[in-house]
């Protein structure tokens, strides 16, 4: 039988008052793709359901007609409080500077992030999709990152973006205070971390190695 995937995808669209935000296509695409070709079975979650919001730099950016046209596949996501882990062998989530504003705050992704890991079942993200994990508490109380080694968006490359003091925190830096060994590699580079049920990578460059590492290991 076909494996069984859940994508949770952010909902928030503005990163100030003069600013739009959402999900990085191409961290979404590029997963679904690789899914796809798996012949996996994708369900596509976001924190309000619906139609969720896609940084518009991420269009303009694309040169890639495949990674653009997955966008439709973001018409009608299910909303995150109609999803149950123990319906999936994985959770995968990609970044966007959205995610940094309603992952973290959403009780019902930190239930699904801590119901996949103590299933040992893969939990993958890229770029700002980690800040997910930052608020996720094991049932033996520890966050889920302390000890483990990750990386995420690294505070160097947010201070390339512009966008530091905008940031309702730095994913780096949070992710060290969590105790989690943050690894990191040049800026813009890709870079992929695995520890044990719990795959990272760092930017929208890291995103078809960390889809291509988490196939490997949840097979088909």
């Amino acid at each position: 039988m076909a494996k069984n995937v859940l994508m949770v995808v952010t909902s928030h669209s503005k990163v100030n008052n003069e600013a739009k935000t959402g999900i990085w296509l191409s961290e979404f695409a590029e997963a679904y793709i690789e899914f796809q070709n798996k012949g996996y079975n994708v369900t596509i979650a976001s924190v309000d359901g619906g139609k969720p919001p896609i940084d518009e730099g991420s269009v303009q950016q694309e040169t890639r007609q495949e990674i653009l046209d997955a966008e439709k596949y973001l018409e009608e996501t299910v909303k995150v409080d109609t999803v149950s882990a123990s319906d999936f062998d994985a959770i995968f989530i990609p970044g966007g500077h959205g995610a940094m504003f309603d992952l973290p705050e959403s009780q019902k992704v930190q239930e699904l992030v801590r119901d996949f890991y103590e299933a040992d079942k893969y939990v993958a993200s890229v770029c700002h999709g980690p800040a997910a994990l930052v608020n996720v508490t094991l049932s033996n109380g520890e966050p889920l990152v302390s000890g483990k080694r990750v990386n995420a968006f690294t505070d160097a490359e947010e201070e390339d973006t512009g966008l530091t003091a905008h940031m309702p925190f730095l994913l780096e830096s949070r992710l060290r205070e969590l105790g989690a060994e943050f690894v990191t590699a040049p800026n813009w580079t890709e870079h992929v971390e695995s520890d044990g049920f719990l795959i990272t990578g760092q930017n929208p460059q890291s995103t078809e190695a960390v889809a291509k590492e988490f196939v490997q290991k949840l097979g088909s």
